[in-house]
């Protein structure tokens, strides 16, 4: 673990190999799991009221989704998440050539949102862990649902952090992902 300012890193994200392989893997991140993604608080009120600018990108079953279950539901361990449509896929999910994506961000490339998506979805396979004490945990999920990703990450060599610089660079600001590679060249130091 590496602790930089208020947040505690796993060596992980500096040490193993990560990149999105969509090709591979179809985005099936979006539809397995026993939840939603993970939301942020202040991400229920943007999601609610940039409805109407992502709604028409969405499946006619995530809409219903939505509508019977709200925005955010909170899951067994009492977190806010994404709906889900029948257990599965995420509510704001929608498929386009055999490949699950979001329908926010598809909004958002069309320029009709400001919000991306959620910054849990984005900072994949990051995950944030928060103390009482304030502290943020950053940890390196290991899913078997990216094994194509950590391939191509390995055949690329591409850190996680690295194949994560935007969204990373978007929750924790550039001086955080500067610290985050001089961590790194520490480490190759060793």
């Amino acid at each position: 673990m590496i602790e930089i300012d208020d947040k505690i890193v796993s060596a992980d994200l500096l040490r193993e190999c990560f990149a999105c392989d969509l090709a591979q893997c179809k985005g099936i991140c979006c539809v397995e799991g026993n939840a939603g993604a993970p939301l942020e608080e202040d991400e229920v009120k943007i999601l609610e009221r940039e409805y109407p600018n992502y709604r028409s990108c969405m499946t006619p079953e995530g809409i219903e989704a939505v509508e019977r279950q709200g925005f955010t539901v909170v899951d067994e361990e009492g977190d806010l998440t994404t709906p889900l449509v029948n257990d599965a896929e995420c509510a704001y999910a929608y498929t386009e050539n055999g490949v699950t994506l979001c329908a926010i961000e598809k909004a958002w490339q069309e320029g009709r949102t400001p919000f991306r998506k959620p910054i849990s979805c984005h900072l994949y396979p990051i995950r944030l862990m928060r103390f009482s004490n304030g502290t943020i945990g950053l940890n390196y999920h290991r899913w078997s649902v990216c094994a194509p990703a950590r391939r191509c990450g390995a055949r690329l060599g591409i850190p996680v952090y690295k194949a994560l610089r935007e969204p990373i660079i978007r929750r924790f600001g550039p001086e955080f992902y500067q610290a985050l590679e001089a961590a790194e060249a520490l480490l190759k130091n060793k």
